[in-house]
């Protein structure tokens, strides 16, 4: 007779089960309960190497990307027969949360802003795997519960959430075009701390043009982590005499901003990151920083 399931074989049953609410597949292997995922299923290693060649799919182009998998409830029209092309969305992404981690900010984000849709960015494929089922189930849970938006009752609670598989490094521009974004978020991100791998950090004079291209002007990034050293690195590549050419873009948000924004209050205590450097009593390192107007070209 065969032997007990192994644990390896246990996970992936369990993260089989849960898929199927993505698709509204029925619930038995769950007992018939729309219950959240465990993150014990969807355990990976804390850090992925972004210049490893992982296999990955991403657009050519933004226009080439179908989101309507991703927000079925604001398709506007669907796109018929395998050339259709994309479907006609009836709003863009406004916010994407960078390195969204097990995603308790795009949760958190998702009532706030009921009007806009908010996409979570991982590269780690278990990780991200356990926040799309996380989504799925909270749709299912909450499929009765309308959002109250600037035009009346909306969509149910966390329809307007997403989250794929991409490395935001590389392929940051292939999902959004010049100014769509009016939010980044880059909470908690891998310190690196060792000086042979800071370029792997998620800010850097290059990325943080890239940053400025896809977001609108007006438009803020949000930085967070307990690592003091990266925080003083953060601000010197957006503000200080390490941003380079970039560094006409960019402005630091003041304090008081920051203590009416209810982003910064969201990404200090929902996020899972934030939740544990609570728990073990240490400080968290905030800045945020507005997208400029494009400067005049020299005449």
């Amino acid at each position: 007779m065969p032997g007990a399931p192994n644990k390896r074989q246990k996970r992936e049953e369990y993260r089989k089960a849960h898929a199927n609410l993505k698709a509204g597949g029925d619930t038995s292997a769950t007992g018939g309960k729309i219950e959240l995922p465990k993150k014990k299923f969807y355990r990976q290693r804390a850090h992925a190497n972004p210049f490893s060649d992982h296999v990955l799919t991403y657009p050519a182009s933004p226009a080439d990307m179908d989101w309507s998998t991703h927000y079925p409830a604001f398709v506007k029209s669907k796109s018929e027969g395998e050339d259709g092309g994309p479907s006609v969305m009836g709003k863009d992404i406004e916010i994407a949360d960078i390195g969204c981690g097990f995603g308790g900010l795009l949760i958190a984000l998702s009532p706030i802003y009921p009007d806009s849709l908010i996409l979570g960015m991982e590269l780690r494929f278990q990780v991200t795997d356990y926040v799309v089922n996380r989504i799925a189930a909270l749709r299912a849970q909450n499929q009765d519960k309308a959002q109250s938006t600037v035009d009346g009752p909306g969509p149910s609670l966390y329809q307007n959430i997403s989250a794929l598989r991409t490395n935001t490094m590389k392929f940051l521009p292939n999902y959004f075009r010049r100014g769509q974004l009016s939010k980044i978020f880059l909470c908690f991100p891998d310190p690196h701390f060792k000086q042979r791998k800071h370029k792997a950090r998620i800010v850097s004079a290059q990325l943080n043009a890239e940053y400025a291209y896809v977001l609108r002007p007006a438009g803020l990034v949000y930085t967070i982590t307990d690592v003091e050293e990266l925080h003083h690195w953060m601000v010197r590549h957006f503000d200080g005499e390490e941003a380079g050419d970039a560094q006409e873009l960019w402005e630091r948000v003041t304090q008081e901003e920051l203590d009416r924004d209810p982003c910064v209050k969201a990404m200090s205590q929902e996020t899972e990151e934030s939740k544990k450097v609570t728990r073990n009593g240490g400080q968290k390192y905030i800045a945020v920083f507005r997208r400029k107007e494009n400067p005049e070209w020299p005449g």
